[in-house]
């Protein structure tokens, strides 16, 4: 992406169009990649420059097109900078703000004017020093986190919903950390890799026994959509949502702290206030609300995405900066890192099992094995090895067995497990999964292997070594 951008300048092909009114730091950026030409990049990538340089020069001449990334690009070891220069590409090329290129959201239930813009680094783990996001840290510094002593140290732990054990680097690391906690609860219907060793489950209501209205899906939507499902079925007696159980643990720790609890509301009255004050609510010829959604069950689609900058900025001045100072450093790290010599491992999710909790569910896992260990077949053939053999994967953190599956969807030098397996283990009640084991790519992914810029764990990209026993 970087050598595209730079054939962008390089070939005055740079037109800003609705955008450049309020984009400032296209200089420094022009600067900053103009040693990275697509030779540059075809050594470090396989892609051929000359194919480099006609994806730069039918994107700028498109009538619309958009640069578009989302986990693959992020989780490894450059992934921010990635995302710049998603970015940058279409901001460059007009086609930020514009029909048929990159635009904003205006979802009935508006999370951007109703949130602050987030932040970065205003605090860090107290091991390694990784910057927050949001508040939130980085999952690769859970372990140590957990295991430092000191002022901060985590020594109780709350999950909800998730399973870190086979989905953060080093799981096995953090599988043996979470037995070290004084005391965990887990909010969450099964009994997996990860809730086995919390000392409570809180079991909440299922998907089909709760109403839903996903506010994250209809701010990421391609069109401007609202969509309201209320419980397929009636709760089983004594079952609680998942808010009231939030609820009644604050109302108990408001009881304990001598402080009056918060008031209650259930979901969908917060959902109706939001959507009465939002763009399509009271103030709008739509009149949108939880009771016109459920008179609408497939949802309502309120049209195309328009442009809708600066308005929609979040930053103080309405402006995009392109010149950012961390981001144009990370180059320099890019361009003096050195390729290693060695296999890289690259996650994969299945449409079928793309988490964890899908591989309990006999629908999704029938068939042929999936989790395999992916290598392209000119490696294949130069380790003089073939198909159904076992190949064991070892990196800085540990080493796992996996079956061999030759083919050509991986690049020359990468092997590719996929994610979320690693069932069989014991006090889980998954009879399923237990039967479909497979390996966790998270056993040996690194938690000191991350990007630098972000602190963000890099489970993509991992140097692993290779190896069959002797016959």
């Amino acid at each position: 992406m970087l050598a595209v951008i730079h054939v962008l300048f390089r070939d005055d092909l740079v037109s800003l169009g609705l955008v450049s009114g309020f984009t400032d730091g296209l200089d420094d950026v022009g600067t900053a990649v103009s040693s990275l030409t697509p030779v540059w990049a075809a050594e470090r990538t396989g892609i051929v420059a000359s194919d480099i340089e006609r994806i730069a020069h039918d994107f700028s001449r498109a009538e619309a097109g958009i640069c578009y990334g989302r986990m693959g690009v992020s989780t490894q070891a450059y992934g921010a900078l990635c995302q710049w220069a998603i970015q940058v590409i279409n901001v460059v090329t007009g086609n930020l703000d514009k029909p048929g290129g990159s635009l904003f959201t205006l979802p009935a239930m508006d999370q951007v004017t109703n949130t602050s813009p987030g932040g970065f680094a205003r605090f860090s783990s107290r091991g390694r020093g990784l910057p927050e996001f949001n508040y939130e840290l980085p999952a690769a510094a859970m372990v140590e986190e957990i295991r430092t002593p000191g002022e901060g140290q985590i020594r109780l732990m709350f999950t909800g919903a998730g399973n870190p054990v086979l989905s953060t680097p080093n799981g096995a690391a953090l599988d043996e950390a979470l037995e070290e906690l004084e005391f965990m609860v887990s909010l969450d219907p099964a009994l997996n890799e990860t809730t086995r060793h919390a000392h409570v489950i809180l079991p909440p209501t299922s998907p089909l026994e709760h109403d839903h209205y996903d506010i994250g899906f209809h701010n990421l939507a391609v069109r401007n959509t609202a969509r309201y499902n209320p419980p397929v079925f009636e709760r089983p007696k004594g079952a609680l949502h998942d808010w009231e159980i939030f609820a009644e643990l604050g109302d108990r720790l408001a009881n304990l702290l001598g402080l009056e609890p918060m008031p209650r509301q259930p979901p969908h009255e917060l959902v109706d206030r939001a959507l009465r004050s939002g763009p399509y609510g009271g103030a709008s010829d739509w009149q949108i609300s939880i009771e016109k959604l459920v008179a609408h069950p497939s949802g309502i689609d309120f049209g195309p995405l328009q442009p809708s900058c600066p308005d929609r900025l979040q930053t103080v001045d309405k402006r995009i900066r392109l010149s950012i100072p961390e981001v144009l450093r990370d180059i320099d790290r890019l361009i003096e890192d050195a390729p290693a010599e060695g296999y890289r491992l690259i996650g994969r999710r299945h449409v079928r099992d793309n988490n964890s909790w899908m591989h309990n569910h006999q629908r999704l896992m029938k068939g042929k094995p999936r989790c395999q260990l992916m290598m392209h077949p000119d490696d294949v053939a130069n380790e003089g090895w073939k198909s159904g053999m076992m190949v064991t994967v070892s990196s800085r953190v540990g080493h796992l067995q996996a079956e061999l599956s030759a083919s050509d969807e991986v690049m020359p030098g990468v092997v590719s497990l996929p994610h979320g397996y690693g069932h069989g283990r014991s006090g889980t009640r998954g009879e399923i999964a237990n039967r479909h084991p497979g390996v966790s790519c998270n056993d040996i992914t690194d938690e000191q292997f991350v990007d630098q810029l972000s602190g963000n764990a890099a489970v993509n990209g991992v140097l692993v070594s290779l190896s069959v026993s002797a016959a």
